[in-house]
């Protein structure tokens, strides 16, 4: 059952998430021994890095009460509400290639990244 939708309510603009990344974070769960149907990755934003802001992601067992919950390709994804302002209407993606492999975010509400693309500024 692959739906893509906020599991909420919720009006403002969703978390996008390939079908790439979402097949990345799933097989990461699994080998983590979570269950993928409780289970998803939280997307946050912390203060931290030389242009102010900058991502965090990590896998929780299940959601906080006050998180918006998405599911895209069976991911369920985490973004707390504080977290969910600066990175609204984004896409989550996973990339592999020779310089760098991982998890990337495009943000429409960025106005500017420091040098190492580590940290930006909404």
């Amino acid at each position: 059952m692959s739906t893509d939708s906020a599991e909420t309510n919720d009006t403002r603009p969703q978390i996008e998430v390939t079908e790439t990344a979402a097949e990345r974070a799933l097989a990461l769960l699994d080998e983590e021994g979570m269950e993928t149907t409780r289970a998803g990755l939280r997307l946050f934003v912390q203060q931290g890095g030389c242009a102010g802001l900058s991502y965090g992601m990590r896998f929780d067992g299940e959601p906080e009460e006050d998180d918006t919950v998405y599911n895209h390709h069976d991911l369920r994804v985490f973004v707390d509400p504080a977290s969910l302002k600066y990175i609204e209407g984004s896409v989550l993606d996973y990339e592999s290639g020779l310089q760098a492999e991982g998890f990337h975010v495009e943000n429409p509400n960025v106005v500017s990244e420091c040098g190492c693309g580590e940290s930006f500024r909404t």
